[in-house]
């Protein structure tokens, strides 16, 4: 795109500029969209500016042309984690050009600015002045950009599985910049239905597999009701049928239904016990109609999770907001995110990150800014420890 040079924009450091250039660079998710270039285009731009600053640098494939990339500089305690994922949804039905970044009304807009490439340039702007600076920080700095956050998360679940360490991980996701000290899991649940095919006009042949899984449905209202529980920063459980498929064709009894529900789920709540909450409710639709044939099993899951507000991660974070004159608050992620990995890992882990999780995916997608640039300082101020030298980022 015409004036957006990635080597300019690297030599600068301006966080602004290297959003622009991210969101440039197309990474939709091809398990999301087929055909989509997924993110090697953009991670290797993240490769070079990184290399170009002194940091050592692996890149990571998974899965071929998937790469997730990990990054280090300086070396010691602690050992610091800045993470975010380089790709993004897909851009159906979207009302501006999505890879034409512009700035309008104090806002950067584009596909990915706010999910999640405005965190990922806070990260590079802060990596950037930490590597060329002339003031030494304590530790290590460790930059972990990761392949297919929105769909799987092969790539940090990889990167864990192979031995990634750290003491603390701040992952920047959009969170208004707040401090996002837990999020909500989720779990999907399989429910297969079996009727029994027959002539629209022959009821005494036939079995309603559909009808059959609206009884379960009608019980998902007892299942919500019996794991309802309070959390300071988190919506309660809920319980949603995502895709529903069955039939044939309307003069024909339906002999199969399949449903896939959805759990949105507290920490402390298992994919087991969800499950079990989805048996009962099976078993309650059955004593309505005992000729009922369904089998539940599990599916897709990940944790949900939470960080202790008194954990020295939250202060420490907390202190650098400060410094920019911000005071910090806690909230709660209502989607999960890949901090729980960290967290379920043992790498204490919470979300901060400029733009709102409210315009993540949306037809407009945009992030504010001055929260780009006041990001990227606290990130720097964080792994400093301390105050900042200069004058950081610009206006």
């Amino acid at each position: 795109m015409p004036g957006l040079d990635p080597r300019q924009a690297g030599e600068s450091g301006d966080p602004v500029e290297m959003t622009r250039v991210l969101v440039s660079i197309p990474s939709v998710n091809p398990d999301l969209s087929e055909g989509a270039a997924g993110e090697a285009d953009v991670t290797r731009v993240c490769e070079d500016w990184l290399r170009s600053w002194g940091f050592r640098v692996e890149v990571v494939e998974t899965t071929p042309g998937r790469p997730s990339l990990v990054a280090r500089l300086g070396e010691g305690r602690p050992r610091t984690i800045l993470n975010g994922h380089t790709d993004t949804v897909g851009v159906e039905g979207m009302t501006i050009a999505p890879f034409e970044p512009r700035v309008e009304n104090g806002e950067l807009l584009g596909r990915g600015s706010c999910d999640m490439k405005a965190g990922l340039a806070a990260i590079l702007a802060a990596a950037r002045r930490l590597a060329t600076g002339n003031d030494p920080f304590p530790g290590e700095l460790i930059v972990v950009f990761t392949a297919d956050e929105e769909f799987a998360s092969i790539g940090l679940r990889d990167l864990l599985d192979r031995g990634l360490e750290a003491d603390r991980a701040v992952v920047t996701e959009p969170t208004s910049l707040a401090l996002c000290t837990a999020n909500r899991g989720f779990t999907w649940i399989h429910v297969e239905v079996e009727g029994r095919a027959a002539h629209g006009s022959r009821p005494d042949l036939g079995r309603d597999a559909i009808r059959g899984a609206g009884r379960i449905l009608a019980e998902l209202d007892g299942f919500e009701a019996e794991v309802q529980a309070d959390h300071p920063l988190l919506a309660p459980t809920s319980i949603h049928a995502g895709t529903i498929k069955g039939g044939t064709a309307p003069p024909v009894y339906p002999a199969h239904c399949e449903m896939v529900l959805e759990a949105r789920t507290l920490p402390g709540q298992t994919p087991d016990a969800v499950v079990e909450g989805v048996r009962a409710a099976v078993e309650r639709a059955r004593s309505a109609d005992p000729d009922l044939s369904a089998r539940v099993r599990a599916g897709l899951s990940r944790p949900a999770s939470e960080l202790d507000g008194d954990h020295p991660l939250v202060a420490d974070l907390g202190a650098a907001l400060r410094g920019e004159g911000r005071e910090p608050s806690l909230a709660g992620m209502s989607a999960w995110v890949e901090s729980a990995w960290f967290n379920e890992a043992g790498i204490p882990a919470l979300c901060f990150g400029p733009g709102a999780i409210d315009r993540a995916h949306t037809a407009d997608e945009a992030v504010p800014v001055e929260e780009i640039r006041v990001a990227a300082r606290v990130l720097e101020r964080f792994v400093r420890g301390g105050v900042l030298p200069g004058d950081g980022f610009g206006g």
